[in-house]
Formats: structure tokens, sequence, C-alpha cells
């Protein structure tokens, strides 16, 4: 939990998600012996804002299926009734040479039908950021090494802008970066689907958290797909982790940046830097990992975020709630390490 100067909110009575487990169950979509349980393991105080976080949703190279879990969550996101989902990328099974525009069309179908096209039945806000197997901005020669991917990624995300229910501060860049104003919160989007963010446009982020737009909020997140520090086991490598992380960081926590959100280290860890929250969403998908110095079993995760405005003399929080999405089972924080050492960076102190 991420607490900030300000007044302390009480907290709001519990959701209850019993009804769409068991609507759920009726259509096939989640195993019984998955959805029986108590209703109170999917349930967590609601905030003055929620957000949903999912991250890394696909199958193997080229699938257009998802897992059980993933459509499980797709079930269950509407009755925690979130302000926005975020999706921190990896959404389709791309970055691979071979495929054709035919087949990468074929998987953005797929996932607008099966993945994106409930959520906006249910009048939800949707806001993403690209994953390596989305559109990749590796580069090789000048040139973008799955430039077919991006082209396909920036074609179908163009098309879904406007029913997407955002408040677009910048767009001019999306869907690879942009600015949302969502009620009290600003939401800032750059391309970490590589390990380099381009120097102008962390030029462009930084002006974007200083703007009024930005200042005025009470809650400002970041968003991107690869993290500043490693948490995952196999990827505490060169290429997995944002280079100059060091240098990101203390630009986000000068203009009062609240959490950077990434995903692609397949390890649920709400960890803390100086005086940033590093939110680092697990695989819903395929491939969950173990997280660094931690031989716990890996799981596939959903977060809530829920954030509680300051009042009176305490201070505001921001509260970090996963689920385990095979035996939906929340994660308590005693389950997590105390703290990750990667290779490279500063120590990560559990949130928590």
């Amino acid at each position: 939990m991420d607490q900030w100067p300000g007044p302390q909110l009480n907290r709001r009575s519990f959701l209850g998600l019993a009804g769409l487990t068991m609507g759920a169950v009726a259509a096939g979509q989640i195993p019984a012996r998955a959805a029986t349980g108590d209703a109170s393991r999917l349930q967590a105080p609601r905030g003055d804002l929620r957000l949903v976080a999912i991250s890394d949703l696909n199958s193997s190279y080229g699938s257009t299926s998802y897992l059980p879990e993933v459509l499980r969550a797709v079930q269950l996101i509407p009755a925690w009734k979130p302000d926005l989902v975020l999706c921190g990328g990896d959404m389709v099974a791309g970055q691979k040479q071979g495929l054709s525009q035919v087949h990468l069309s074929a998987m953005w179908a797929s996932f607008d039908r099966q993945l994106l096209a409930p959520l906006r039945r249910a009048g939800l806000p949707v806001a993403i950021t690209m994953g390596n197997h989305d559109a990749s901005a590796a580069r090789s020669g000048g040139r973008y090494v799955f430039e077919l991917d991006r082209q396909e990624a920036g074609r179908y995300w163009r098309g879904q802008r406007d029913s997407l229910g955002l408040e677009f501060v910048d767009a001019s860049s999306f869907p690879f970066a942009y600015s949302v104003r969502q009620h009290d919160l600003f939401l800032l989007v750059w391309d970490a689907s590589s390990a380099t963010v381009p120097a102008e446009q962390v030029a462009w982020a930084e002006r974007q958290l200083s703007s009024p737009a930005a200042q005025s909020a009470r809650l400002r997140l970041v968003l991107g797909h690869l993290p500043l520090y490693a948490v995952g086991q196999g990827r505490d490598t060169p290429g997995n982790v944002l280079q100059q992380s060091d240098a990101l960081r203390q630009l986000l926590e000068r203009t009062g940046a609240h959490a950077y959100i990434s995903g692609h280290h397949h390890a649920y860890f709400p960890g803390r830097v100086g005086q940033l929250d590093l939110l680092h969403l697990g695989a819903l998908g395929s491939g969950p990992r173990r997280r660094l110095q931690d031989n716990t079993p890996p799981v596939q995760t959903l977060t809530l975020i829920d954030a509680f405005w300051p009042r009176g003399d305490g201070a505001g929080r921001t509260v970090y709630t996963s689920f385990n999405m095979t035996t939906l089972q929340p994660i308590r924080s005693q389950q997590l390490p105390a703290q990750i050492r990667p290779s490279r960076g500063p120590l990560l102190g559990r949130i928590g």
C-alpha cells in the first residue's frame, strides 16, 4: 500500500461477485471447481478511483486463442465496476518473423472479439500499452525489426480509439504514446515495447507530466510494457528492462508520478523505490514466472488498483489487490518476498 500526503478516507463497503461468477460457470467460461468457492475471495475495499490492471494475455507465437484464465478475467472484470481497465501489453502473439499481414490481422480480430468487445459492451474505458509481441520497437539498420507488427497494431488500435471511452490529452502518437485525463487520474502511456524509450518521447513525457492537466490530477500513473528493474526469473538481463532506468525513475519522481505500471516479466510484485511505486503485473496468459529470489510457484494474476483520496488529517493511499486467476484466491502480501534485488539497479521493497 502506497501512502501519500493528505487525509485518510474511510473504506467503502465490499463488492460481491458471486452472481457474475455463477453466470460465467453456466456459460462454460469458468470451471465449476474454481467458481463455486466463497465469493469473498474476489472482494476488496473499493477506493474513490478503481482500476483493473491486466497484462501479457497472449499464448504461443501466432495463436488466435486465449487461455481459460484470460477469458475468466474478462467475465469477472465488469462486476468490479472499474473506472478504467489497464492492459500492460502483449495482447497478441506476434514478434515472429514470417507472420503475414493476414495472420496478424486475424490475431487482432480474435483479441477484439474475445477480449475487447466484452469490455466495451460493459461500458468500461480501456487504456493499453504496446508489448513486444504486439508491436516491438526494436530496430536494426534504422528500421523496425517487426515493422509489419507495428503497422497492424497501429491500424487496429487507431480504429478503436474513439470507442475506448478515454478522455485524451494528447493522442497525436496513439496507440504507441499518449496521455489521458480520466476523472482525477492522469495517465501517461509511453512505448516501452523494447528496452529503449526514444529521447524525444522521454522529453514529451516530462512535458506531459509537468502540465496543468497532470499536476491538477489527484493521481498520476505511467504505463509501459518493460519495467525499470527486473523482478522475474529469466528476465534479469539487458533487453528485458528499460535502459537508463535510474534516469527515467528520477524523471517520474521529479514530476510527481505515483506509480509506474509494467508487464513483460510475468511475475506479480508491487515494489517501491524512493518515492515511486513500481507495480509489476503478472502474466494473465501463458508463461507466468517465478520472482527473483523466490521459489513460490508462478501463477496467473489480475490486479485491482484502488486509490483513496485524502480526507481529514490522514494520508491518501493506493491499495493493490491481486488475484490468482486459476484458483480465484487473493495473493496475500505475506506470500511475496519482502524485497527483490535485481542484478542491476536498487533494492525493490515490497509494498504492504
